[in-house]
């Protein structure tokens, strides 16, 4: 089955149940969310910290799981099997929008994040044995590379998961009213 064949299945059961729309709404906002992050990363030259990568794990499982539930969602799987996939999006994105807040508040200075990323960095340039670390760019993730109207990245990804979790959420509300 196509993509188009999906869209129009999902289309067409739209009226009764907007678990495949929402399944696939949550499957493109992570796509474009990768994409955005990798624009950063790869045009902007804004590299991620641990956290930041940890962040994309979500997203990550997001777009094939969000396909394969609105795939399932539009061949009519077993309403449980679809409320499974949605339930996991909904839990996948809430934990990504905790760890997003979490990183936030390690920018904000309101607590302190991961050894590995945060604190005083040791100076290893003195020395022969560690000349060849100065050419390392260590990114802390206590500090904030990029913000736009006073939010960070992790800022737009705890806005970005909450949202990603609603719409999950109304997929699993639609179903349940069918019941």
């Amino acid at each position: 089955m196509t993509l188009d064949a999906t869209l129009k299945s999902a289309g067409a059961a739209r009226g009764k149940s907007p678990a495949p729309v929402a399944a696939l709404a949550v499957a493109l906002i992570a796509t474009a969310t990768l994409a955005g992050a990798w624009f950063f990363q790869l045009v902007l030259d804004i590299v991620p910290c641990p956290l930041c990568l940890e962040q994309r794990y979500a997203y990550y499982l997001a777009v094939p799981l969000g396909l394969l539930v609105a795939l399932a969602a539009a061949k009519r799987a077993p309403r449980g099997v679809v409320l499974a996939g949605l339930a996991l999006l909904v839990l996948a994105a809430l934990a990504n929008a905790g760890l997003g807040a979490y990183h936030s508040g390690v920018e904000w200075k309101f607590w302190q994040g991961p050894t590995d990323c945060t604190g005083p960095m040791l100076d290893l340039s003195k020395g022969g044995l560690l000349a060849n670390l100065d050419k390392v760019k260590v990114v802390r993730c206590d500090e904030v590379q990029w913000r736009f109207l006073g939010l960070s990245l992790a800022g737009y990804n705890v806005l970005i998961s909450l949202l990603m979790a609603a719409v999950a959420a109304w997929g699993i509300a639609g179903l349940r009213r069918q019941a």
